[in-house]
C-alpha cells in the first residue's frame, strides 16, 4: 500500500451517496467505489458489485471457500489472487490485503435482480477513468465480457467486437498506456481455463512488465 494512503476502501473519498442511477439507489444497500493499493500495477474490473460485495462495501468479496456452494465471480478472483501471491489468504474477506492490486468495477451499486443498464454503465466512467487515471496501473484485468468490451473500446485500438473472451483469456493486449489481461469470469471458468490464466499471469509477473511504458519502476 501506498505510504501515503490512508484507507484502502474508497481511497479516493469518491461520492458514498452518489444518486446518478435512482433506479439502482433503490435497490443498493451501498455505493461500493475502488478497494486496495493506490500505487498498484494491477488493476482488476469487474461488471457490478456481488451480493456480499454489496453488503461489505468492497469489490470481488464473494463466497469463501470450501463451502460446498457454486463458486462465484468474485470469489474465484480472491483465490486465484491468493495462488499468485497477489493477496493475504489470511486476510478476512471482507478486508483483503491486497498486495500491488486494486479492484474495483464498472458500476458501483447492485441490482439482485438484473445486470447494470448502459446508462447506468455510462454514469459510473467518471468514477472508473478517474481510478485509472489516478492509479496508472501497468496492467488492466477485464473480468467478464461485458468488462472486456467497455475497456477495451475505451482504453485499445482493438474493436470491441472484434475481441474474443475465451480466445483472449489471459493473453496481453496493447492497451494505450497499459496491457489488458483478459479472465473470463470464474464462475464460468473450467479448471483447465483458471490453471491457464493463473499460469499466464505469474509468467507475466516474471518478466520485466513495466517496461510497456518506458519505466522500471515507481
Amino acid at each position: 500500500m501506498d505510504a501515503n494512503q490512508q484507507s484502502r476502501a474508497n481511497p479516493y473519498g469518491m461520492d458514498e451517496e452518489c444518486q446518478n442511477c435512482p433506479a439502482l439507489c433503490e435497490t443498493r444497500t451501498q455505493v461500493v467505489h475502488g478497494y486496495g493499493d493506490v500505487g498498484a500495477d494491477f488493476l482488476f474490473v469487474g461488471e457490478r458489485p456481488s451480493a456480499e460485495s454489496d453488503e461489505a462495501g468492497v469489490p470481488f468479496v464473494g463466497l469463501e471457500a470450501n463451502k460446498g456452494e457454486t463458486e462465484s465471480v468474485s470469489g474465484g478472483v480472491r483465490r486465484i489472487l491468493e495462488r499468485l501471491g497477489l493477496c493475504d489468504a489470511t486476510s478476512p474477506p471482507s478486508e483483503p490485503s491486497l498486495i500491488n492490486v486494486y479492484l474495483t468495477n464498472l458500476t458501483r451499486c447492485r441490482d439482485p435482480e438484473r445486470p447494470p443498464a448502459d446508462q447506468e454503465i455510462t454514469n459510473c466512467e467518471p468514477y472508473l477513468e478517474a481510478e485509472i487515471r489516478m492509479i496508472n496501473p501497468e496492467i488492466i484485468v477485464p473480468v467478464g465480457k461485458r468488462a472486456l468490451a467497455e475497456i477495451a473500446a475505451e482504453y485499445t485500438r482493438t474493436p470491441a467486437e472484434e475481441l474474443d473472451l475465451k480466445e483472449s483469456h489471459g493473453e496481453r493486449i496493447r492497451g494505450r498506456g497499459f496491457e489488458l489481461v483478459p479472465m473470463i469470469a470464474p464462475s464460468e471458468q473450467t479448471d483447465e481455463q483458471t490453471q491457464a490464466w493463473v499460469e499466464a499471469f505469474a509468467e507475466l509477473l516474471a518478466t520485466d512488465y513495466r517496461q510497456t511504458k518506458g519505466r522500471q519502476g515507481r
